[in-house]
């Protein structure tokens, strides 16, 4: 497999007496689905966290692209081009779609928004996409369904050209349909060329469409496996502890 795009070694993070990651391999390759999977407190947040900027890791190396690289701070995770789209995803429901995808960076022209240059650029990033669920860029994403909701806000890291893209639980509060509209959107991002991370609970989900699968259990990596060679029995012994193996995928 080619060079990952994103590469932890030994990475450590303690709160306190607490150790939450206990030296933690990973890694994420552009083009491909990682699913990050694990129970509740077994470091998966933590991890995230130290990838997006938000809590740097204690210790250990994050390689970007084959080099050493320093994430102290979510600007410093945004200048490498890794967005998080977290659970509740940080979308302003009085604004509208174009809006939200700009918001904090929007395009400027002759002192004020160039809102004729920031609409085509949202309609560029879905159509990439291939969104047609949308029926108008101006709606207020107050009027947006939960799986709509999260399109745009996947759409909203298309948009600022992101090369990683963590997506933090984002079909937990879907119904089927939604889900499956989120989870197609998710393989067509990867097949653009980006490395996406997705934190899951849902095995099922996991299995549709994730190429890689790193499980997490008490805050070591207790598993890296290729989807397409294991099972949901098995991940979940690897979840639950029952089961191990070497974390080389």
């Amino acid at each position: 497999m080619n060079q990952p795009i994103i590469e932890l070694k030994q990475v450590t993070k303690s709160f306190g007496p607490v150790d939450v990651l206990k030296g933690i391999d990973f890694e994420a390759h552009a083009g491909r689905v990682t699913a990050l999977v694990g129970d509740n407190g077994a470091g998966k947040s933590t991890l995230i966290k130290g990838l997006a900027g938000v809590q740097p890791y204690d210790g250990g190396v994050v390689l970007f692209d084959g080099e050493p690289v320093h994430l102290h701070h979510p600007r410093e995770a945004a200048r490498y081009g890794i967005e998080v789209v977290y659970q509740d995803l940080a979308l302003c429901d009085n604004l509208d779609i174009v809006q939200n995808m700009f918001l904090g960076r929007e395009e400027m022209a002759q002192g004020t928004f160039d809102e004729g240059r920031m609409e085509v650029e949202a309609a560029a990033a879905l159509q990439s996409l291939s969104v047609k669920t949308v029926k108008s860029l101006r709606q207020k994403v107050a009027s947006l369904s939960g799986g709509q909701r999260q399109t745009v806000a996947i759409a909203r890291s298309v948009v600022k050209q992101a090369k990683v893209v963590i997506l933090d639980e984002p079909t937990a509060a879907l119904g089927v349909a939604q889900t499956a509209q989120v989870l197609s959107l998710v393989r067509r991002l990867a097949d653009s060329g980006v490395a996406v991370i997705i934190i899951s609970h849902n095995l099922q989900d996991v299995f549709q469409v994730a190429d890689d699968i790193a499980v997490l259990y008490l805050g070591t990596m207790t598993a890296r496996v290729r989807a397409a060679e294991t099972d949901p029995d098995e991940v979940v012994g690897y979840i639950t502890g029952t089961k191990t193996r070497g974390a080389a995928a």
